[in-house]
């Protein structure tokens, strides 16, 4: 779920409660994927294999891809082949007939790198089906993460890329993949209250660790809460992301 070398590492465990609604959420863009049984499927960020899973019993011989060890622990455990490494550096050629990726192309920053290597990657007439952080992602709650840690000098440490319809059609089609569909879905996303925890507190401390690390982390946090209650959160105190998705399927003739 993130790119090799940047400062998040995954807490698999939190990830598989807090973070349930990722895979929960990803039917959509595996119904976009369509995997039928024989082909060979590259998951692209496969995080701890839940979707992975379903595309291999739907009988495609699948490889999960993704740059964290935890995670892919995990993954292994479902019984699933996996390969540790940064999306942004694919090293095969020609060899999938698919590459399918939730929830995880907006962790690793440098898009034409990735698109590029998705490219070598497929087969001729191979489909590329895709979900991501897109442009407006989780906007409210990136600009209070900001607004806290300018309070306090620090660097915000936001280096996911969130990107628009015309930027990632301008950049597919340069990597030489011809975009079938592409669309902006706003996906307003409730955030689970795990054991009578805060949800917006679980979310920054999963999502957001590598920033919320310190020893202030706890006032930083309960200040951006803070912050966001006003837009997130309803009288009967449920959290809801605002959460953006991009999706698109991309084919290489």
């Amino acid at each position: 779920m993130i790119a090799a070398g940047t400062p998040q590492a995954w807490d698999a465990r939190a990830y598989g409660t807090t973070g349930a609604f990722v895979p929960a959420l990803g039917q959509a863009v595996l119904d976009l994927l369509a995997p039928q049984a024989g082909e060979r499927v590259l998951d692209l960020g496969c995080g701890d294999g839940v979707l992975t899973r379903r595309i291999a019993d739907a009988g495609a011989d699948v490889l999960g891809y993704d740059a964290d060890a935890g995670l892919l622990d995990r993954a292994r455990e479902r019984g699933l082949e996996v390969r540790q490494g940064d999306g942004q550096a694919l090293d095969y050629d020609g060899e999938f007939d698919a590459v399918f990726s939730n929830a995880a192309l907006h962790w690793m920053p440098d898009h034409p790198a990735v698109y590029a290597g998705v490219h070598r990657a497929l087969k001729p007439g191979g489909r590329f089906a895709c979900e991501c952080g897109g442009m407006g992602n989780i906007a409210a709650i990136r600009t209070a993460i900001r607004a806290v840690a300018e309070r306090r000098g620090l660097d915000p440490v936001d280096r996911q890329n969130y990107p628009g319809v015309a930027q990632a059609t301008r950049e597919l089609e340069a990597a030489g993949l011809r975009v079938a569909s592409i669309a902006l879905i706003p996906r307003p996303t409730p955030l689970a209250a795990n054991d009578g925890k805060d949800g917006m507190a679980d979310w920054l401390h999963t999502f957001r660790h590598g920033f919320f690390a310190g020893e202030d982390a706890a006032a930083m946090i309960a200040e951006t809460t803070h912050l966001l209650a006003p837009q997130l959160r309803d009288s009967d105190g449920q959290w809801t992301a605002d959460y953006v998705r991009l999706r698109f399927l991309a084919f290489k003739d």
